[in-house]
């Protein structure tokens, strides 16, 4: 008897087992995430909009100060700055076999490729998370290219390759003259980095249990805004402006809770 009651109250005493399961968790819990599909897109984008374009009121009631402040003083610096460190690239020819490579047009196809081919491998590999990170990077830049576009037919700005090697590259806003409406006729801020910062976030955010992707992810999002720089397509200021718009609209946005 006695035992049989120390049998029992090991056994009570001990933490009950899980059942086995075949299953791997996902990288991110489904209760964390809000719902994604191509017939919620619409939607989904429409309430980005809506939050990005109420967004003075969230400063107004002390939300997201971080990524404003970081915003408007490192633009600022840069903004300084670019007088003294632009020329430089307008001049040199050091990064012309890395700018043929890294071009426009090759930066912007390798940002559409990579999602599309990740959601490819998802449908087929019916990985549902997947499929659900690719259409999340896909309403980041849209989201992004909103605002830049905005921004973009505002600011006017010139780019570096407009001006002259030895000309005035402090009298860059409102210069140049406006061109179609969706396709932004400034320089400011670059287009480039904002689509291949909020992809980045995206991959960065939703794969972080694999600690080489944000790596990789945020590491040739700065390639592609290096060679804006290095092409003279864009000032420092620019890319950088780039950058923390969207990682801001990715982060606090798109990858929202729900």
């Amino acid at each position: 008897m006695a035992l049989g009651t120390a049998d029992t109250r090991a056994e009570q005493s001990s933490p009950a087992r899980e059942p086995a399961t075949d299953q791997q968790p996902s990288p991110q819990a489904p209760s964390e995430e809000r719902p994604i599909s191509w017939k919620q897109f619409p939607s989904n984008f429409a309430q980005d909009q809506k939050r990005l374009w109420l967004f003075p009121k969230s400063l107004a009631q002390g939300k997201h100060w971080e990524p404003a402040a970081a915003f408007i003083l490192g633009t600022g610096a840069l903004v300084a700055l670019d007088p003294q460190d632009t020329p430089y690239f307008r001049r040199t020819q050091t990064f012309n076999g890395f700018n043929r490579i890294a071009s426009s047009r090759n930066t912007a196809a390798s940002m559409a490729i990579v999602p599309a081919a990740l959601y490819a491998f998802g449908l087929a590999h019916r990985d549902d998370y997947m499929q659900k990170t690719a259409q999340l990077a896909a309403e980041a830049v849209l989201d992004g290219e909103v605002l830049n576009v905005v921004m973009r037919d505002i600011s006017r700005r010139l780019s570096p390759r407009d001006i002259p090697p030895n000309g005035d590259f402090s009298d860059t806003w409102f210069r140049r003259q406006k061109g179609l409406f969706y396709v932004g006729s400034g320089g400011f801020p670059s287009g480039h980095m904002f689509a291949a910062v909020s992809i980045a976030a995206v991959f960065a955010r939703r794969y972080s249990n694999h600690r080489w992707v944000p790596w990789v992810a945020y590491g040739l999002a700065g390639i592609v805004g290096f060679s804006r720089v290095t092409a003279t397509d864009h000032f420092p200021s620019d890319v950088f402006a780039g950058a923390v718009l969207g990682y801001a609209i990715t982060r606090y946005d798109v990858l929202r809770h729900p």
